[in-house]
């Protein structure tokens, strides 16, 4: 009995199942790759580790998530935007607005080579990041048409609430902030309480936003990112073996993820385009003043949401 007490101890320690949740919905892109990714894990490490993947919000919006993997419902989600700093605020030196514009290959260059800065302090805030998926440069909508900067000023405009980065944007370009939960945004374009949101193409397309809305500024605000976190207690129930093999498989699909996701967003300012939405284009001068407000919401945030240090070794990439 002595004996068999180690082989039992250690076969309840090493094997795992994983309980993620994602705003994702069945059918997409996203989807079929994580089922596959699911599948090809738990076959390498012959059923010792399992992903339980919800789709679609069912078990909530982001920080529902999050605060469910806290108190041990959940053990892992993917996190982007407000939710991602709220477990590493230096992530968000990424989407730091008017940075990157179109220029997607320069923000995965700066990205892949601050990834082990950034996992660092995933894993000292006890979590571990599978990879960062790539969702895409983030757009205005509106209900109203906007030609200029200017005319954003008295829009009723969605922040994620709780989200300081939005906040210090909106707060600079001194416009009307209305803080609202993500899935709460639909109905509130539809009666008004707000005027325009923002969100990457196949976000805007997914959440149907397309449907009440009638332009697109044809600006990119930001790079916005999103990662694959498990929580750290979860991570340990798995050997240091088929921790690589998790590794390895995760990097391979969440690479398949990006790929499509950069297709899926062309696809959707294409669809978008063909139902009737109007593309606007900002004046040159109101690109010069992104810059300015670029400095502005970095002032009010360095040293807050992200490091200093961080914010220099990003800017150094740049």
């Amino acid at each position: 009995m002595k004996l068999l007490l180690p082989l039992l101890f250690t076969s309840l320690v090493y094997s795992a199942t994983i309980k993620v949740a994602v705003l994702a919905p069945e059918g997409t892109t996203w989807a079929k790759n994580l089922k596959k990714m699911a599948k090809e894990i738990k076959k390498a490490t012959n059923k010792k580790v399992k992903l339980k993947i919800f789709f679609g919000g069912a078990q909530g919006d982001e920080p529902d998530v999050l605060r469910k993997i806290r108190v041990g419902q959940l053990h892992g989600g993917i996190f982007t935007g407000k939710t991602l700093g709220e477990i590493n605020g230096d992530v968000r030196v990424m989407e730091l607005p008017f940075t990157f514009y179109d220029d997607n290959k320069k923000a995965r260059s700066v990205l892949e080579k601050l990834t082990p800065v950034f996992n660092e302090s995933f894993e000292s805030n006890k979590f571990k990041n599978l990879g960062f998926f790539e969702i895409g440069n983030v757009y205005f909508v509106s209900k109203k048409e906007t030609k200029n900067l200017a005319a954003l000023k008295g829009q009723k405009i969605w922040a994620w609430e709780g989200d300081k980065l939005v906040e210090s944007m909106i707060e600079s370009m001194d416009l009307i902030s209305v803080p609202l939960p993500l899935p709460d945004v639909l109905s509130s374009l539809s009666t008004g309480i707000i005027d325009s949101a923002y969100a990457p193409p196949l976000g805007i397309l997914s959440l149907q936003w397309n449907t009440k809305v009638g332009y697109l500024i044809d600006f990119p605000l930001s790079y916005s990112i999103g990662a694959f976190l498990i929580g750290d207690r979860a991570w340990k129930k798995i050997s240091s073996e088929n921790q690589k093999k998790v590794l390895e498989i995760s990097k391979k699909y969440i690479g398949l993820v990006n790929e499509g996701n950069d297709k899926d967003n062309k696809d959707a300012i294409s669809a978008m385009k063909s139902s009737g939405i109007k593309f606007l284009e900002f004046p040159e001068q109101d690109q010069k003043k992104g810059k300015e407000l670029r400095e502005q919401v970095i002032a009010k945030l360095k040293g807050k949401l992200f490091s200093e240090k961080v914010y220099n070794l990003f800017n150094k990439e740049l």
